[in-house]
């Protein structure tokens, strides 16, 4: 049975609140874009995800999303993500889809082999793979099988919540660990990650920020 990716997308000027003491507006914008275009072109190039589902509210997203020949999901405005998820589960369970995996769209080093990890790691049904982020509080990484076999708890220590509702649920679960899947981009210590991975966005950002955030960077 298929496998469908779920990428849910924040406002893509809304998004990298965090940044907003060293990059405008803008500069957030366009690098909620490449963090969104480098998810979406690792997930092509994954051959077992028959397809990629892009949940967001932002028209924009949405559109950036089929152009990259994504399907898409209008999430309702006042809907928070673990609802939009649990919509969007829904919707893809009613139509025979056999296991989900749920990304986020701001993993700068994720590559189509972690994908893959993740994926090869999914028990059998009813399983769950798991990948933690980099403080292991966090979840970069959830793959189920059936769609909806746990209910989705992200937010604050998501990665504990998860690993609790997998084993009342009574599935099976692996836990991945990939610099790939746990280095997210929040904070501008992380910036640093753009130069290796966006040299061209690097290149666009306004001398004075680099030099703030990026110059002396580990």
């Amino acid at each position: 049975m298929a496998t469908v990716a779920v990428v849910p997308v924040k406002p893509l000027r809304r998004g990298k609140s965090r940044l907003a003491n060293v990059l405008t507006v803008g500069e957030r914008t366009q690098l909620n874009r490449y963090l969104f275009t480098h998810t979406l072109e690792v997930l092509q190039q994954v051959p077992a995800i028959e397809r990629t589902l892009v949940v967001s509210r932002d028209s924009a997203a949405l559109a950036l999303a089929r152009d990259h020949g994504a399907h898409t999901l209008q999430e309702q405005s006042n809907s928070q993500l673990n609802l939009a998820l649990k919509r969007a589960t829904m919707m893809l369970r009613a139509s025979g889809v056999g296991a989900l995996l749920i990304l986020p769209a701001d993993l700068p080093l994720l590559t189509p082999e972690d994908v893959r990890a993740l994926l090869d790691a999914l028990p059998p049904a009813p399983g769950v793979a798991l990948a933690p982020n980099a403080t292991g509080k966090g979840t970069n990484g959830l793959a189920v099988r059936p769609p909806g076999a746990i209910e989705y708890a992200y937010g604050p220590n998501s990665f504990t919540r998860h690993l609790t509702l997998a084993q009342k649920a009574g599935a099976a679960v692996a836990v991945i660990n990939r610099p790939g899947l746990a280095r997210d981009l929040d904070w501008p210590e992380d910036l640093h990650l753009v130069t290796t991975v966006f040299p061209e966005f690097a290149a666009r950002v306004a001398p004075g920020t680099r030099a703030r955030t990026i110059e002396g960077t580990p």
